[in-house]
């Protein structure tokens, strides 16, 4: 993906480019002039316009008539003004170079202040990079916490924003938000890191929802007692993933498929009951009629304690809290999100 070019530095490349074409525009006009007033050679022409432009004060190659003169005068004065203009922009341009990283992220700084309930992934590595992409599918707000700066100018953009720093510090968990947080990922490759953030974002944050990820199952139960809700073990569910391949092949196949995530292709999708209707009134899954209206199929239920119901009954009630899993095609997922203004 091409980056967009930042608009100081798009700025900066007009002016310049201006400045060059004017001195251009300069010279030809004093090369043209010298020849045809005073009957210079070319080369003696474009020496006595660089002298003359440069107010270098070298002597004529022949003596100049008045009108001659007159012209010299005109070229001196508009060169001390197209030479100023283009001194003053290549100096604001050495100068304002080493900011722009600085203007960049005061920028990108001002966007995650104005964030609230947004995810926090720490580290962008394959699982940081990974957990990103669904979530930019889901339209999701996150913020990447990276100390490795040469990433952070790789893969920074209005889409992924960044904080460069060390998600071990709490001042850096604090830039990225934590405190207006709904969730925390952190997906950095050592273990000790992880339970490091894991307990100072607990600490911050006592109501967000912690996901760590973890390279050794005897850092499983350390992180929990942290305070991660969810730890994930990449190792142990790849190689669940391989056994399953052999196992059960097309079935695994059809849930990879499943969650396959990009534009427009979404399948699965979770949806809270209050956003499908006035909560304090009672209803059923079969009242909700979604497989007329949208196409999709409820394949699960999740009750306000948290207990999961698969391919729960048409004459299940649904309370206040709970939630539905639904499946469908792609276009059917969108037509439901549609029709129930779901972001």
């Amino acid at each position: 993906m091409i980056k967009p070019i930042n608009p100081l530095i798009k700025l900066f490349r007009v002016k310049i480019y201006t400045a060059v074409f004017l001195l251009l525009i300069l010279l030809f006009i004093g090369v043209i002039g010298f020849k045809i007033m005073s009957n210079y050679s070319w080369v003696d022409a474009l020496y006595m316009t660089v002298i003359t432009i440069t107010t270098v004060g070298f002597q004529e190659v022949h003596p100049l008539d008045d009108t001659g003169k007159i012209f010299t005068i005109f070229l001196i004065l508009a060169s001390v003004v197209i030479l100023g203009y283009a001194i003053t922009v290549i100096t604001e341009y050495i100068l304002s170079k080493n900011n722009f990283e600085e203007l960049k992220q005061k920028k990108m700084q001002k966007k995650i202040d104005s964030l609230a309930n947004h995810i926090i992934i720490c580290g962008y590595g394959r699982n940081g990079k990974q957990a990103a992409k669904k979530l930019l599918a889901y339209k999701k707000p996150f913020v990447v916490i990276e100390k490795d700066k040469d990433i952070m100018d790789k893969f920074q953009s209005e889409m992924v924003p960044f904080v460069l720093g060390n998600a071990n510090e709490d001042e850096i968990l604090l830039q990225a938000g934590i405190d207006r947080a709904d969730t925390l990922i952190s997906a950095l490759p050592n273990d000790a890191d992880n339970l490091f953030v894991v307990l100072s974002a607990r600490q911050i944050n006592t109501n967000m929802n912690i996901i760590s990820r973890a390279s050794q199952e005897t850092s499983y139960q350390k992180l929990k007692l942290a305070g991660a809700n969810n730890v994930i073990l990449p190792d142990r569910i790849g190689g669940d993933h391989m056994a399953s391949l052999v196992v059960v092949p097309d079935l695994i196949e059809f849930i990879d498929n499943l969650s396959i995530v990009g534009k427009a292709n979404i399948n699965i999708e979770e949806i809270s009951i209050e956003k499908l209707y006035d909560a304090t009134k009672t209803k059923t899954i079969r009242d909700l009629d979604l497989r007329k209206k949208t196409g999709c199929t409820v394949i699960g239920y999740k009750d306000e304690a948290g207990d999961y119901i698969v391919n729960p009954e048409a004459d299940m009630k649904l309370v206040p809290k709970s939630k539905i899993i639904v499946l469908g095609r792609p276009e059917q997922i969108q037509k439901l999100n549609s029709i129930y203004n779901i972001d």
